[in-house]
């Protein structure tokens, strides 16, 4: 899997002071995307080992108090992205059991796989569904347009 920015300080993507991993490779490649250089998921830098432990190091860095880890895109559960994402997030609440996950994808809650559904057993709140221009709406917080919906995983019960 491939990434094209990682921001290891980050209050945009979610709740609290945030890491963000935005990962190569969408196949949803929605209609004003703001992020289209990460679409072909042979673009951008290699995650590898010593990229997952930068990650693993920031979140347990105790100078800054970090929330959680933010996973966007592209799209995380792109498939070529699954073996990899369900690997790091594995790692995360293995080793970092006091962060929280979030997780943006095109893909909608009820129409995932069975690995994308495995992935989301590690994750606390999922963003779901395209991005849609014409529902586009910039008083949202942590979605783009208004047919996105926001999960809490740990109850299953959709918010916003």
């Amino acid at each position: 899997m491939n990434f094209h920015q990682y921001y290891p300080v980050d209050v945009i993507n979610g709740p609290g002071t945030r890491c963000t991993l935005f990962v190569s490779g969408c196949e949803h490649q929605c209609r004003g995307c703001y992020n289209q250089s990460t679409w072909d998921p042979r673009s951008g830098h290699k995650v590898d080992k010593p990229m997952e432990d930068q990650i693993i190091a920031d979140l347990n860095d105790t100078r800054i108090k970090r929330r959680g880890l933010s996973l966007s895109g592209g799209d995380p559960l792109f498939p070529a992205n699954l073996t990899a994402i369900l690997s790091l997030v594995k790692r995360v609440k293995a080793e970092c059991p006091d962060k929280d996950i979030w997780l943006w994808s095109g893909y909608k809650l009820d129409e995932m796989s069975l690995k994308q559904q495995q992935i989301l057993s590690y994750v606390d709140v999922l963003v779901d569904g395209k991005f849609e221009q014409d529902l586009a709406d910039p008083s949202l917080k942590w979605r783009g347009s208004s047919n996105q919906v926001i999960h809490d995983m740990s109850s299953l019960i959709a918010v916003g």
